[in-house]
């Protein structure tokens, strides 16, 4: 049989201290390395919301009540003194308008068309040149305002605050009777004022919110003097309804 060689204890010893160290100096360096990386999946991508857009062409639809005063005397000769009195009533029309929108400003231009009844008379002493010349009864009825505005805007997303101005006609009918109109004004008792159409100015605020891309109401006030020396003052506030074609 073959002898067999044994190795010395030191011999193994100096081999396991070897192994030892090469283990411990191993999971240093795995300690000293960084760890691997987690996957995460991407984020999301939430498309942004749009924001509400004023530009295109619209048509609408509008009805609201007015009040005011009339001072229709001058219609008949400017040398009679004015003769006030309050008027009110109804109007309901038709709107046409279009505007463009620039960040959050808004500019265009409207025109509407209101039939009207706004009645109103009084009764009382005319003055010709400061001079009495006798009791008189003064009527009149407004059956339709016409305004060609241009309107300015602030847009905060769907809603719209605007200021507004232009030009008016209103269709007015004046009547006067009593016992000076067949000496002083006119060949009979009772006249009607020389034209029922006059032109003045319109201005006014109001706020629109749009309720889809398309459709918006509206709220506005507007102030209309027409006429010759303003014999017309109405405040109309109006509500209404817009259906926008956008470009």
């Amino acid at each position: 049989m073959g002898a067999i060689v044994s190795r010395p204890a030191s011999s193994l010893a100096t081999a396991a201290i070897a192994i030892a160290a090469c283990l411990i100096c191993g999971s240093a360096h795995a300690a000293d390395l960084e760890p691997a990386p987690v996957y995460r999946p991407p984020a999301p991508v939430v498309a942004p919301v749009p924001l509400y857009n004023w530009t295109g062409i619209y048509l609408g639809a509008n009805g609201g009540y007015a009040f005011g005063q009339s001072t229709p005397m001058s219609l008949y000769s400017s040398d009679f003194s004015a003769f006030n009195y309050d008027t009110n009533g109804w109007l309901a029309g038709l709107t046409a308008g279009a505007q463009i929108q620039s960040g959050h400003t808004v500019i265009g231009v409207e025109a509407d068309i209101d039939w009207a009844n706004i009645t109103g008379s009084a009764s009382g002493n005319v003055y010709q040149l400061g001079k009495l010349v006798g009791p008189a009864t003064l009527s009149s009825t407004v059956n339709s305002i016409s305004t060609l505005r241009t309107r300015i805007g602030y847009a905060a997303d769907n809603w719209l605050f605007y200021v507004t101005g232009g030009v008016a006609v209103t269709n007015e009918a004046s009547t006067l009777t009593g016992g000076l109109a067949g000496a002083a004004v006119c060949s009979a008792g009772t006249c009607n004022s020389p034209t029922d159409l006059h032109l003045g100015l319109a201005a006014g605020a109001g706020l629109e919110y749009g309720i889809t891309p398309n459709l918006s109401t509206k709220a506005e006030w507007i102030w209309v003097g027409a006429g010759a020396g303003n014999t017309l003052r109405e405040n109309m506030l109006r509500a209404g309804l817009n259906w926008r074609f956008g470009m």
